[in-house]
This record gives structure tokens, sequence and C-alpha cells, in this order.
């Protein structure tokens, strides 16, 4: 299986989990912020190790990742419901 094949694989289990959580009772505004600082922790492990943390520099870099990561999610949100012929609302209150 490619990297790519895994790492959609992977994102969808990520949000079965997140479904699952939500339809427990959950908030979705909880399950996102958990996601993203488990996000944040595993970016760090991934890195560093148990051991380690990231220079500023590092943080930078999976800041930028995570930045270039939402703006491609919100092309493909856009052009998926652009092409059903849905109308584009913006984030929620």
């Amino acid at each position: 299986m490619s990297d790519q094949d895994q790492q959609m694989e992977a994102t969808n289990r990520f949000i079965s989990v997140a479904n699952e959580l939500k339809d427990s009772g959950v908030p979705v505004h909880v399950i996102s912020w958990s996601m993203l600082t488990a996000g944040a922790v595993y970016s760090t492990f991934s890195v560093a190790g148990n051991t380690g943390g990231l220079n500023p520099s590092g943080v930078d870099k999976v800041v930028d990742s995570f930045r270039d990561c939402m703006n491609q999610v919100q092309e493909a949100r856009k052009a998926e419901l652009s092409g059903a012929g849905a109308e584009l609302e913006n984030e929620q209150s």
C-alpha cells in the first residue's frame, strides 16, 4: 500500500473515532481541539521521540505543514460543494 493510501486510511480511521465521540455526546469543538492537540503531541514525537522537543524552527515547519494541509482541504471541500451545486458557507460562529 502506498504512503498516500496509508495516509487516507489512517485519516478515515481518525474521522471514524471522532464521529463515534460525537455520537456519544462529546461536543464537536472539543473533539476538534483534542485532535489538534493529539496532532501536536504526535508530530513532536515523530521528530524528537519520547525524550525531545521541537525548536522554534521545527514548530514553524509543523505549523506551515498544517496550514498547507488545511488550505488543501478547504480547496477540495469548496470544489466538492461547488460541483454538487451547494451554496458555499463560511465557518459557523
